[in-house]
């Protein structure tokens, strides 16, 4: 024993540091995996809407046992969309009852997607509804005025989209719509006039039966007046035009699934807010031909980057409708074509086959 130390010092020790227990720490002590439950028992509902961040999910549809459930996205889902419209698998508490929440832990793929942009140079899509087979567009005749261009834009969405669409014009007690739609007359576009005093109901639901229709329109043209009309339960907002600006005030501030009943069948009702621009910065031009199945077929001689624009070299299809080939309904089919297409021509995110 020197003088610095202490008896205690010269004992052998009796543990050495593998002995040690070393409490782990709270986090990082068990692996993850990226192994996911294959949730077997999930069910299927469709989303009727969302709103921050709880999704009402209709289970069982058109069966006895049909309920609503309110649902949350698993955590394996936060850097993907789920939209109304869609069609998802989910597991928990799925019996409806007050207060219960269950899980969404899967996306059904999608057979449409309708998708908007916040203005042509914006490629950062934002997605409207998912799985409508129709869109219906509600353009006023009058206050405020129709503007063209907004329906090309809606009709361009709409092709890209695979969805047919659908065109309602109201208030045409106020002003004759007929000028307006000379514009549309090319194309194969259902129409539907409507008046303050006379609605065409029965026509327009007959055309819903058996369809997802998704509504789109500027603020202030009716649609929240016809949704009402169309579905009684829905009590959608009404709004009134500025009678100064001559814009609508937007009442509708989310997009919702309403259903339809008639004696013929049901259909779903897909109400959306009213919009001033609509932008296609994620458009593929290539959609839109596809749309016009007869020019779409000459298009097929047409040189490698054609855009079938006036100006465009060797347009087999400009050189037949110059030709007189497919005659003064091919002309009126071909200025709608091209009218579309320079909608977006200016839209410099475009590449022509991408998505």
């Amino acid at each position: 024993m020197t003088w610095w130390s202490t008896p205690e010092d010269d004992e052998p020790d009796e543990y050495d540091e593998s002995s040690v227990r070393i409490r782990p720490g709270r986090k990082g002590t068990k692996p993850r995996t990226k192994t996911r439950p294959e949730h077997g028992d999930a069910l299927t509902g469709r989303i009727l809407s969302v709103d921050r961040g709880r999704y009402t999910v209709m289970l069982d549809e058109n069966e006895p046992t049909e309920r609503r459930v309110t649902a949350a996205r698993a955590s394996e889902l936060r850097k993907h969309a789920v939209v109304t419209g869609d069609r998802v698998d989910i597991v928990g508490d799925t019996t409806g009852a007050e207060g219960s929440l269950s899980r969404i832990v899967r996306i059904v793929p999608r057979q449409t997607l309708l998708r908007r942009s916040a203005d042509d140079t914006d490629a950062v899509e934002r997605v409207i509804v998912a799985n409508a087979d129709q869109m219906l567009i509600v353009v006023a005749a009058a206050n405020p005025e129709p503007r063209i261009r907004l329906v090309d834009r809606y009709l361009v969405a709409a092709y890209d989209a695979g969805v047919s669409p659908i065109l309602c014009i109201t208030k045409t007690d106020l002003a004759d719509p007929a000028e307006f739609l000379n514009n549309f007359a090319g194309l194969d576009l259902p129409v539907f006039q409507s008046r303050d005093d006379a609605m065409p109901l029965e026509e327009i639901s007959a055309a819903l039966v058996g369809h997802d229709t998704v509504f789109v329109g500027h603020s202030g043209v009716g649609k929240s007046t016809l949704v009402n009309a169309l579905v009684p339960a829905a009590h959608r907002a009404v709004g009134v035009v500025n009678t100064v600006t001559g814009r609508g005030r937007h009442t509708s501030s989310s997009t919702i699934s309403l259903r339809l009943e008639t004696d013929a069948g049901r259909g779903w009702v897909i109400d959306t807010p009213g919009v001033r621009s609509f932008g296609l910065g994620h458009i593929n031009t290539d959609n839109i031909l596809r749309a016009f199945t007869d020019l779409a077929a000459i298009a097929e001689k047409c040189p490698r980057g054609c855009t079938h624009l006036p100006s465009s070299p060797d347009c087999a299809i400009n050189e037949a409708v110059a030709a007189g080939t497919l005659g003064e309904t091919g002309k009126a089919r071909l200025d709608s074509l091209q009218r579309l297409l320079e909608t977006f021509a200016a839209a410099p995110t475009h590449r022509a086959g991408e998505n």
